[in-house]
């Protein structure tokens, strides 16, 4: 943000915007922008999985040895997907980034 007055870059001071020839935004007038909170959707239990591949994986709840997976996209385009493992006897739901 820039002054009106002289345009010099506005610095945060005291919760308004202040530059050094003396200009200072009205209270109020600053706004911060929020982030949007991701919501990353894992399926539920009840979903139906039939759909999915079976793989061999090792439940720790119930000791089964094959699970359904599927991966999404949870952090930065840059990193790995998040892999999410279903048992298919207990329904255990867990990840490995």
């Amino acid at each position: 943000m820039f002054c009106p007055k002289c345009s010099n870059l506005l610095m945060p001071s005291g919760g308004k915007m202040k530059c050094n020839c003396g200009y200072s935004q009205q209270e109020g007038k600053i706004t911060e922008k929020k982030k949007k909170e991701k919501k990353i959707e894992v399926m539920d239990s009840s979903t139906d999985t039939k759909h999915l591949p079976e793989i061999n994986a090792d439940c720790r709840e119930c000791k089964n040895t094959k699970a359904y997976f599927w991966t999404i996209q949870t952090r930065s385009s840059d990193e790995p997907e998040t892999k999410f493992f279903r048992c298919t006897k207990c329904k255990q739901t867990w990840r490995e980034y």
